[in-house]
């Protein structure tokens, strides 16, 4: 987050009932911004929760909440709900669609442009999502904005969907997708439909920072009532993105879906996508998913999953695998609670369901992106198709284009790096057959320039049913068919929680200054030498050890801290700070060749280097670090 600074105007002598409450902090910056939030702010749980801390003068509280401000990471913005400009809540958002409007005014000075293209908002089922989707809507059609305000929770990817099917300038999704009940968060999607990135990022914040005082009309929400500038998407987008995605797959797969029996088990993780995969999957003629009931409905409270990410495994699939068992379903398939991911498991011989790894459903999908092209492609070209993946993600995509001949592009950690890729691609004339990043994020259409688990799960349904019936082969078997072919690629991806900011940061420095306190003196090795470290890439710096002067090609969003270590041996570690959740990330692999069929002890090798470089870089041990339990 940027802090607030000296570049804000004063407000000079405000007559407000900030004066009753003798806003005397003995700093002057912060009961300027005492005073503004008691004028600005007209919500009146978050209003009282500032009055109340001023009257217990506790500013030291008051100062987290009001001399920082929220700002742009991976996904948007995104914090916890509750009082002041480093939380999501009605002044926040407010602010947030006022310099949005405005940056868009300056981008697109054509006032026909804005009311006959506008923006469209969406929001999933959290807590206070529609409220900042209408007051969104407000300040946009205050502005004389046409706006698609979806009048029903939708998945995120249907924002990004409509702004190239209706042609919008911009787009906005109300979310925290997979973070606890209590957040909330803001995501923006450019005329490409994809995410923005740091150009469009700065640019709205200084706007933001231009338009903080609400317009007169901005917290009137009647605005929407009767108005001729407001409409609903839904029945315009909803059937032809169903149309567009029965359109990827040929007749004949269609039958195949009909004819070849494989039984699903579903969760929404209580948010929005039971009743869209509920409709997808009969349109394909697949099977009907089995919901799994107590997580069916959208419901804000996360009553069965606290932490809603099917990322985290078993542990929080804990329902939909019991669901499963007493059905005997062939294939589990999870949303996050926006619908924008996937996760996947397939019963083993054994009886468990084994669950796919990002990496390993990315393998997959990679696989059945190829397969899907070739066969509806009279005339197939490879060398005008590409696939995308983040640097974080298994280098698997990249070991495919060497042998087929496509175009493999790596990309910044963040699926709007990747969406951006993706709109490069189709300028330069390129067919993007596929993208993925690592968190179970899957696009495999560019309809939809961002990750996409409604998609997902109709392609993951139908490439099931099609290994069944033409290969004879389930989807594990079909993973090891990939690995026989472009090499065995053994990953590992997990994290350890801390919550403190200056620990991260100490973290990294110490890795930084490894040789005596020296600057780019990073560690040589782990285990006592037995594995050599070749290079180093420190995307925080932009130092790049294997790169002539030592520069990196590119490098992260500010605070975000990213350190890639290549060993001689050909594994690879990343160590990451998180720009959503307390996390210190680690993403591991060796990229065996395909004449290597020594898979296990690669992948003996991979856990035990993992193993030693956590330990030896975070030590977490002595900085008191939380690792997730494997399951």
């Amino acid at each position: 987050m940027r802090t607030w600074s000296h570049k804000f105007p004063s407000l000079g002598e405000i007559s407000t009932p900030a004066a009753k409450l003798h806003c005397r902090s003995g700093d002057q910056g912060l009961d300027e911004q005492i005073k503004k939030w008691i004028c600005w702010d007209r919500n009146p749980e978050t209003l009282s929760k500032i009055k109340e801390l001023v009257k217990a003068q506790d500013w030291n509280m008051l100062r987290s909440l009001l001399c920082r401000r929220l700002d742009f990471g991976d996904d948007g913005l995104m914090a916890e709900m509750g009082a002041g400009f480093n939380a999501m809540n009605d002044l926040v958002v407010l602010q947030t669609a006022q310099g949005l409007c405005a940056y868009l005014i300056k981008q697109y000075p054509d006032k026909l442009m804005h009311s006959n293209r506008g923006i469209v908002i969406g929001y999933d089922a959290r807590q206070n999502s529609k409220r900042f989707a209408d007051l969104t809507a407000t300040v946009f059609l205050n502005n004389n904005f046409r706006v698609y305000l979806f009048q029903r929770f939708v998945p995120t990817p249907f924002v990004p969907y409509t702004i190239l099917r209706l042609n919008c300038l911009a787009g906005v999704m109300v979310t925290a997708s997979h973070n606890p009940k209590q957040d909330n968060g803001y995501k923006i999607y450019w005329t490409n439909g994809a995410q923005i990135t740091t150009t469009h990022e700065n640019g709205i914040y200084q706007a933001i920072l231009e338009n903080l005082e609400p317009q007169v009309c901005a917290w009137n929400v009647d605005t929407l009532k009767d108005n001729k500038m407001l409409f609903d998407p839904y029945n315009n987008v909803v059937p032809a993105y169903f149309d567009s995605l029965k359109r990827e797959f040929t007749c004949q797969q269609l039958v195949d879906n009909c004819e070849c029996p494989v039984s699903f088990t579903y969760t929404a993780m209580h948010g929005v996508g039971y009743a869209y995969i509920d409709m997808a999957f009969p349109k394909l003629n697949l099977e009907e998913v089995i919901p799994v009931q107590e997580q069916a409905e959208p419901d804000p409270e996360f009553p069965t999953a606290p932490s809603p990410d099917p990322e985290e495994g078993k542990s929080a699939l804990k329902l939909c695998l019991e669901t499963a068992t007493s059905n005997e379903s062939d294939i589990v398939l999870a949303n996050d609670p926006d619908a924008d991911r996937l996760a996947v498991g397939e019963l083993a011989d054994e009886g468990e369901y084994k669950l796919f790894t990002g990496n390993e459903l990315g393998t997959l999908l990679g696989w059945w992106a190829l397969e899907l092209y070739r066969m509806k492609t009279e005339k197939p070209d490879l060398a005008k198709c590409s696939m995308i993946s983040s640097t974080v993600s298994s280098k698997i995509l990249k070991s495919m284009a060497a042998i087929e001949g496509f175009t493999f592009h790596e990309t910044m950690t963040g699926f709007k790096w990747i969406a951006s890729k993706v709109s490069d691609e189709q300028k330069a004339g390129k067919k993007v057959l596929f993208a993925f990043e690592e968190s179970i994020g899957y696009m495999m259409c560019s309809n939809v320039p961002d990750k996409d688990g409604i998609s997902a799960a109709v392609h993951v349904g139908t490439m099931a049913c099609y290994l069944r019936c033409k290969k004879c082969m389930s989807l594990q078997e079909k993973l090891r068919d990939i690995y026989e072919k472009y090499g065995f690629h053994s990953s590992v991806v997990s994290y350890a929680i801390c919550n403190d900011v200056c620990l991260i940061q100490n973290i990294f420095h110490r890795l930084r200054n490894f040789g005596g306190g020296q600057k780019d003196t990073y560690p040589k090795s782990i285990l006592c030498g037995e594995f050599e470290i070749e290079h180093v890439r420190d995307l925080t710096t932009g130092y790049d050890s294997s790169k002539p002067g030592k520069k990196a090609e590119y490098t992260v969003s500010e605070g975000t801290q990213m350190i890639t270590f290549t060993f001689k041996n050909g594994f690879v570690i990343t160590l990451r700070s998180s720009g959503t959740e307390p996390k210190l990330q680690y993403y591991a692999e060796m990229c065996g060749k395909p004449e290597n069929k020594r898979w296990d002890e690669m992948e003996k090798t991979t856990r035990r280097m993992v193993e030693a470089a956590v330990n030896e870089f975070y030590e977490p041990e002595k900085n008191g670090l939380k690792l997730k339990t494997e399951d």
